[in-house]
Formats: C-alpha cells, structure tokens, sequence
C-alpha cells in the first residue's frame, strides 16, 4: 500500500531557513553548500523531502521575501550552479526537493517595479496596483495604510506588506505569464514542487471595498495589523483561477505538486484543493492557531477531517518561520506530544529545522533584530524563531565559523543535534521513531481516523488499518488518567521509560504526555 502512495503522501517534509541552517564559508550567512553539508542528518531523520524557503536575489527588508530577482540565487546564499548542484545532492539521497515560490508581490527594487513607477506608459504600467487617490481603507500587516505614495509616478501603489514590497497585479495576463515562466525555470531545473507563499493574497477586490472593522479586535493584546478583517483584500473567488493555472503549470510535469500557504478558516481552506486541479497540500495550521486542549484539538481536527473533499489529502504542521516554536508556546513536554500529533494523525507531516531538537524562541536583544515587525515591538519580531539551526556545542552551535548573522539561543550546549543524537530518549530521537513508525505501519500512514469523545482535557483518536490498530492518547491538561476498555502496548510515549509497557484500563497519563499504543 505505502509503495502505490503518490511520493508527497508518504514523505515527511522539512523546512529549511536557509539563511539559519548551515553556513560553509564562515560569513555568518547560512548557504545552499551549508545545506548540501547538512544532508546526512536529514536523510537520517528519515526525511522525504526538503522544503527550501525562499533564496532568490533581494535587499533583505522583509527577509529575503522582497525578491529582485526570481531566477538567480542571492550571492549570500550561493550561485545557480550551487542550486543545481544541491537539487542533484538531495535527488541521489532519494528525497525531494520544493523550493520556495513568492508569486504576491516583489522587491520595489525588481525590474519590473523599477519600470512600472517611471511612467503610466511604461512596458510595465499595470504589473502592479496603481491608482490616483487612496481608494480604501487596506493596511498592511505592519498595521499601517497599505498605499504608499510614489513621487515619480505621481500615484500610490499597493503593498500588503512593507512598503518596499509592491503587490502584483494578478489581473493583468502579462504578469500571470511572466510568473508562470519563473515557475517553469526552477521545475525545468529539477525542483519536485513549489510552496506558494500566502497563495490567498494574489488577487483583491476588483471594486476595492474597504475592508470591515474585526469586532473582535483588542487593541491591548492583539497586533495592529489585526484590527480590520481582509473581507475584500484577500480570499477572493478568482484565486481559484490563478491556482487552477498554476496547477496547469505543474502537471506539465511529471510527479510535481504544489503547496500553498493558506491563513483562512476550515472551509475556506478546503476550497483550495479546487477539486483536484489545486494545491495538492494546503497548509493546515490548525495545530498552530488554536489554544491545545483536548474538547477544542478533538473538535477542530474532526471538523478539518470531515470536511476534506473526496480524495484531498491531509497535512499538518506545528511550526514555521513566521511563527512561534512549538516549544516556546508549548513547552518541551507540549512539543513532544505535538510530535505524536503530526507523525499520528494522518496526511503529511511538515518539520521546521530545529523543532525535531525543541528549539525554542531565542531571548534576542532588540539591536539583534532584523524583522520588520520589531519595529512594532519586540514581541512581534519573528527573528527569535529563525536564530541559527543548533548542531553541537562547538563555536556559534556549529552552524559558522564566524560570527552568525542572529545570535545563537543560549541553550545551544544543551540543546543540540550532536547531543541528542546520542541520547535515545531525546527528543531527536523521539522524532526519528515516530518518523520510521510512521513509515512502516499502515494504520498510521493510511489508516482510519477515529476520533474518541475527549475526557477532560485528553485528546485521543485510533487509526486503524485491517487488523492493526493504535490508540493515540494526549493528554492537553491536568488530568493524570485516561479511562478505556482497550488494551494494548505502549509502542513509543513521550516520557521513553514507558515505551513497551502495558496498557489496560485505567492510563496514568502526565500533564502534555502522550501515549501510542499498539492495540492488542
């Protein structure tokens, strides 16, 4: 069964930082040599495929997502040929490779924002949204007004995120072609796949409506960037024609996919598998965005389950770039249950460096921070959960020689790959088990999900493949037991001393454990 699997069902896929993961010449940047140096851990973890966040030319403002050039590796990260020779390094391990795809908007430094400011005449006029007065109330997700006046053209311009990132404009047939054919350029050279960055911002309302307050909008704990709901600057029907093209594009080519990165509720996400002619893997961030506890994870996860379209396949996801660590928001026994959650639940499962150690959100000085949206407040800044990938105790974690272009988390000589590799009950390699569990038994790759109504604050399901069957138990509380008439042993827990133990009746189950159990 697991070998008549399209490729992208079966693999774990793992998302590289690439600025953070590795970096192989000592100037502090990580590089897509550093990556190709790094390869034995991941094929080790028993990783399918490696998702390389964006690296194409750019001034940095925003990260690296302010691109200037879509066809050529930024120099900090290499060259071309660098790329290719890292697409050929992963295919010879028998993984795949997805590279970043920033299809919304570009650097205002790209040719093509250089020549549409110049004149309402140029080559490229409408590639990007233009108009003479603010027409509406859109910000940013700085929080601010998200049209910036442009003094050569003598028209505002339109950016969902920093100024020096101008949204393109979807609607123009000229600009579909040209960022199709960037499409076509890095699958003609060999990349499995592309992860459509925030996919659901591509087109705006054609009226340009202003978009309604959200009326549940605190302005002492919500960001600012929070306060309207993007009814009208965002989600709008004709994504689904963009997609279905950029579908187009990739079935061109053979055992390609797509992944889209997707901020909108449940049934709007289901919209974007587009009946087979979208994204094969909208990104599922429910594990993300919602508050664990076991009523709230066991509702939420049977709804995503229910409503799945007919064929659409799962995935899950604990963490990104963009977002806190799972251990930060968790703690260390939270993320270790979190693990359980996404190599159990079935669908595809999405790992971002550093999580499979428990890397947690660095504690950075304010002058260390290169996020945009530190200048906010400290609290916004995305930077602690992209501090450098944690491989030993060695000088800068081993990940430079020189000086890391964030600070390393003080905890890196605790925290390491090269310590916990050599630690059977450590989170490593709690992830390594689950990854090969996994892999060889059906009931958790494909079997049936059956959701058990929660006790308390424990979430548990059992998935179920012929005769096989394992109970998962989490326990999201403070309850210390779980009650079932199922009996069985305890194939891979949380805490590594119970692993092959009894189970029967009444589960003693600590606060963020979880148990997987073989059912007998």
């Amino acid at each position: 069964m697991t070998a008549r699997l399209e490729w992208w069902k079966s693999a774990v896929f793992y998302q590289i930082y690439p600025r953070s993961f590795q970096d192989s010449n000592g100037d502090g940047d990580g590089d897509l040599r550093g990556i190709e140096q790094r390869l034995d851990h991941l094929e080790w973890l028993g990783v399918g495929a490696v998702w390389i966040t964006t690296m194409y030319e750019s001034p940095h403002v925003d990260g690296g997502f302010d691109i200037s050039n879509y066809e050529r590796v930024d120099p900090r990260y290499g060259t071309n040929e660098d790329a290719l020779a890292l697409i050929d390094a992963i295919h010879r391990r028998g993984m795949k490779v997805i590279f970043g795809y920033v299809p919304n908007h570009t650097s205002d430094q790209h040719p093509w924002f250089r020549d549409s400011r110049t004149s309402r005449r140029s080559a490229h006029a409408d590639w990007y949204l233009w108009c003479d007065e603010r027409p509406n109330n859109w910000i940013d997700t700085l929080g601010s007004g998200a049209w910036q006046w442009c003094d050569e053209r003598q028209q505002f311009y339109y950016h969902a995120y920093v100024p020096q990132q101008p949204d393109l404009n979807w609607r123009n047939r000229d600009v579909r072609n040209a960022m199709f054919d960037v499409m076509r350029y890095w699958l003609d050279r060999g990349v499995d796949g592309l992860r459509v960055d925030v996919l659901w911002r591509l087109i705006k309302d054609r009226l340009r409506r202003n978009d309604p307050p959200n009326t549940k909008f605190d302005s002492k704990e919500d960001p600012p960037w929070k306060r309207l709901e993007g009814v009208f600057s965002t989600n709008q029907p004709e994504v689904m024609d963009v997609l279905r093209e950029m579908r187009c594009v990739t079935d061109a080519y053979d055992d390609r996919i797509l992944i889209g990165e997707l901020y909108v509720g449940i049934s709007e996400l289901m919209k974007y598998y587009s009946g087979g002619h979208g994204a094969q893997l909208p990104f599922n961030f429910e594990l993300v965005v919602n508050p664990w506890s076991g009523p709230l994870l066991t509702s939420v996860i049977s709804r995503y389950f229910g409503e799945l379209p007919v064929h659409a396949w799962p995935n899950w996801v604990l963490g990104n770039h963009d977002q806190r660590r799972v251990a930060t928001r968790e703690g260390e026994d939270g993320a270790r249950t979190g693990a359980v959650l996404l190599f159990t639940l079935g669908g595809t499962p999405f790992i971002y460096n550093g999580d499979e150690i428990g890397m947690r959100d660095a504690d950075l000085d304010l002058a260390a921070l290169d996020d945009p949206k530190a200048s906010l407040a400290p609290k916004y800044a995305r930077d602690p959960a992209r501090t450098p990938m944690q491989w030993s105790s060695a000088h800068a974690a081993g990940f430079t020689t020189g000086k890391p272009w964030l600070p390393v988390a003080r905890d890196f000589g605790e925290r390491n790959v090269e310590r916990q590799r050599a630690d059977p009950k450590s989170m490593l390699n709690l992830y390594r088990d689950l990854i090969a569990l996994r892999a060889r038994e059906e009931a958790i790759l494909t079997g049936d999900f059956l959701p058990l109504e929660p006790q308390g604050n424990f979430l548990a399901y059992i998935r179920a493949s012929g005769s096989a069957r394992f109970l998962i138990v989490a326990n999201l509380g403070d309850a210390d037991a779980f009650e079932t008439n199922l009996r069985g042993t305890i194939e891979i827990a949380t805490n590594r001393d119970r692993d092959g133990d009894e189970a029967a009746g009444r589960l003693d189950v600590g606060r963020r454990e979880a148990l997987v159990i073989r059912l007998k």
